[in-house]
C-alpha cells in the first residue's frame, strides 16, 4: 500500500470525524433550543428550522459525498422546480372545478 493512499485516507477520516461532531453539536443545539425559555415560539422554531438545514447540508455534502455531484444535483433541482409548477398550474387551473352541487354554495 502506498504511503499517499495511507494519508489520503487519514485526511478524509478526519473529515469526516469533524463533520460527524459538528452534526452532533448541531443536533445538541436543536434539542437545547427546543427546552429554551424564549419569548416567541415561532423564533425558536426558525432556529430549530435553520440548525436542521446546516445539519442536512452536512450529511448530504459530506458524508453522502454529493458535494462533489454538482450535474446531478442541478438536474434533480431542475427537474423539481419543473415538476412543483406544474403542479401549482394544474392546482390554479383547477380551482373553480367543483362537483354540481356545491357550485351554488360558492356564489
Amino acid at each position: 500500500m502506498s504511503e499517499t493512499h495511507v494519508e489520503a485516507f487519514g485526511s478524509y477520516a478526519r473529515r469526516c470525524g469533524a463533520v460527524f461532531l459538528a452534526v452532533v453539536c448541531g443536533t445538541l443545539i436543536m434539542v437545547g433550543a427546543s427546552y429554551a425559555p424564549l419569548a416567541s415560539r415561532p423564533l425558536v422554531i426558525g432556529f430549530i428550522l435553520a440548525a436542521a438545514s446546516v445539519n442536512a447540508f452536512l450529511v448530504a455534502g459530506y458524508l453522502m459525498h454529493l458535494i462533489t455531484e454538482k450535474k446531478m444535483i442541478f438536474a434533480v433541482l431542475a427537474l423539481t422546480a419543473f415538476l412543483f409548477v406544474v403542479l401549482m398550474g394544474l392546482s390554479v387551473w383547477a380551482s373553480r372545478d367543483v362537483p354540481a352541487i356545491l357550485a351554488p354554495a360558492l356564489k
